[in-house]
Formats: C-alpha cells, sequence, structure tokens
C-alpha cells in the first residue's frame, strides 16, 4: 500500500497494490494492520455504496457534526469521480481550503478523509459508483451540507450539475458555523 500526504494534513491517498494477470486482478483494498503501519488507526463501523447514473451528478459537499462526526475511506468501484476534501475546523490553518483527485476503477485510488473535512464527487462518467468506509454510523440529526460552489474548487466540469434537492439548498461557506475546532497536535 502506497500512503501519500496531500496538501491537507490528515487526508491522504492511497494506492493499494494490485495484482493482475489475463484475468484480471486482487487488490486488498484495507487492512487494518497495514494502514496501521502508516499510522492510520480509523476504526469503521459502516460501509456505503452509491451509484450515480449521470455524468456530471455532483454529491455534497458534506459531513456529519460531532458526537457522530465521520472519516471516510472513499473509492471508485465502477467508473470515474473526481472526489474533494474541504478543511473546515474552524481556527486551522488549511481552514476553507481543499484538495481532490480524480479516483477511477481503473486507478484504484482511494482518499482517506478524516473528521472535520467536508466531502464531495463529482462523476466523470455514467453509472460511476462510489464505495466507502465510515468511522461512524450515520445519523439524520448530525447530517450536513456546504454548498459545493462556494469553496473555490475547481470541479473541472462545464455545465450543470445534477443536484440533490438538499445540495441545491446548502448554504455557503462564509455562512456556515462550522461545529469542528482544530486542535493542534504536539
Amino acid at each position: 500500500m502506497n500512503v501519500t500526504k496531500t496538501a491537507l494534513p490528515g487526508v491522504l491517498l492511497l494506492e493499494p497494490r494490485r495484482f493482475g494477470d489475463d484475468r484480471g486482478f486482487f487488490s486488498e483494498s484495507w487492512n487494518r494492520r497495514t494502514l496501521s503501519q502508516h499510522g492510520i488507526d480509523t476504526e469503521f463501523v459502516q460501509d456505503n455504496h452509491s451509484m450515480s447514473s449521470a455524468t456530471g451528478t455532483l454529491r455534497g459537499l458534506h459531513f456529519q457534526a460531532p458526537p457522530s462526526a465521520q472519516a471516510k475511506l472513499v473509492r471508485c468501484g465502477r467508473g470515474a469521480l473526481f472526489d474533494v476534501a474541504v478543511d473546515i475546523r474552524r481556527g486551522s490553518p488549511t481552514y476553507g481550503q481543499w484538495v481532490g483527485y480524480d479516483l477511477t476503477f481503473e486507478n484504484g485510488l482511494q482518499l482517506l478523509i478524516p473528521e472535520g473535512f467536508l466531502h464531495g464527487f463529482v462523476t466523470r462518467t455514467p453509472d460511476t459508483e462510489i464505495i466507502y468506509k465510515c468511522s461512524d454510523y450515520y445519523d439524520s440529526e448530525a447530517d450536513g451540507a456546504v454548498a459545493w460552489n462556494s469553496c473555490g474548487i475547481d470541479w473541472n466540469f462545464e455545465g450543470t450539475p445534477v443536484l440533490s434537492t438538499k445540495d441545491e439548498a446548502a448554504p455557503a461557506l462564509d455562512d456556515f458555523d462550522s461545529p469542528f475546532v482544530y486542535e493542534a497536535k504536539e
């Protein structure tokens, strides 16, 4: 497993090894022991899988507030998507900054998004599937969103994205009171 730090501390890009032959490939997408050796000790309790039928479907930017905050380990099961994390920890030196990566079935990359970050993605192909692990259970009372177009993200997408009603009504980052507080690590 190759683990790469991103411009946002705590957000990591993971590249599992693939072992292939003429039948296809095998890849170990998650292994607690292997990730622990890289300093990743997140305990996951729930797996989610969503499919977006249309190219340009944009889901996000989402979070779950404490005490039900979620870290996520995201990968693409089919198709291609551009996956984004935005720091929303009040007092963080990187507050409001974002990173984004193309996750595809072909490249097998995964993005680890810690608690205190928004998460969102836009699909690049039809029938794109995203599969992700969560560190806490879904809690509708803790569910929240920030407007997808309020963080300066270059989605590298032209046209009007396909949005949910929830995402259309989400507040802008400037109007958002984050429930997360930055805690500097010593």
